[in-house]
């Protein structure tokens, strides 16, 4: 990224030093600073709250696989290349099938039936910017979830509203790591109704 972009990729030494602490916590936890969170720096409070949320979002009930569901879903809706691949090495890692982790980069239907609840209703609230649609709420609990993981996926969705507008703004450039899970949105199909 040229020096004079508006959206500079910081390190510990170049960071507003009020983003230091969270850039080398954010080293010290993934053994690198992906450049989401150099991009970031630039806005400690931004980075910080970024961080926290992130951190807490792991403390919900939701296991690793459905709170990658949770972002995966948010990262189709709101068209985020550099977190598809992110999350795509983030979900096999936490143990996902890897037929769902193809559906969730299609935007298609996830084979399993309960992850497929938790998809369709993280979905309707970004689709109707918050607002729960009664069927797929009860759709939601009738597939085993509680009135608490409803607010829990509104939790992840805060963490993927931080990362998704700010590669969207920044344009962040994809790290080497995810590279071989390169993903573009692919057309979908009107939607009979």
């Amino acid at each position: 990224m040229p020096s004079d972009h508006p959206f500079p990729l910081h390190d510990e030494t170049t960071a507003p030093p009020a983003a230091a602490a969270a850039l080398a916590a954010t080293r010290k936890n993934f053994g690198m600073i992906p450049n989401l969170e150099r991009v970031m720096a630039s806005a400690p409070p931004l980075l910080e709250a970024y961080s926290k949320t992130w951190d807490l979002f792991d403390t919900t009930t939701l296991s690793a696989v459905e709170r990658q569901v949770v972002y995966l879903v948010a990262n189709f809706e709101n068209d985020c290349a550099y977190c598809v691949p992110w999350h795509t090495l983030l979900a096999k890692k936490a143990g996902m099938s890897p037929e769902a982790i193809e559906a969730l980069r299609e935007g298609s239907r996830i084979p399993d039936e309960k992850l497929e609840a938790l998809r369709v209703f993280t979905r309707s609230l970004i689709a109707n910017r918050g607002k729960a649609v009664a069927a797929d709420l009860e759709s939601f609990f009738a597939a085993g979830y509680t009135p608490v993981q409803v607010l829990e996926v509104i939790l992840g969705l805060a963490v993927k509203l931080m990362s998704n507008y700010t590669n969207s703004v920044a344009a962040t450039p994809l790290d080497p790591q995810p590279r071989p899970y390169l993903w573009k949105k692919p057309v979908i199909p009107a939607r009979e109704a």
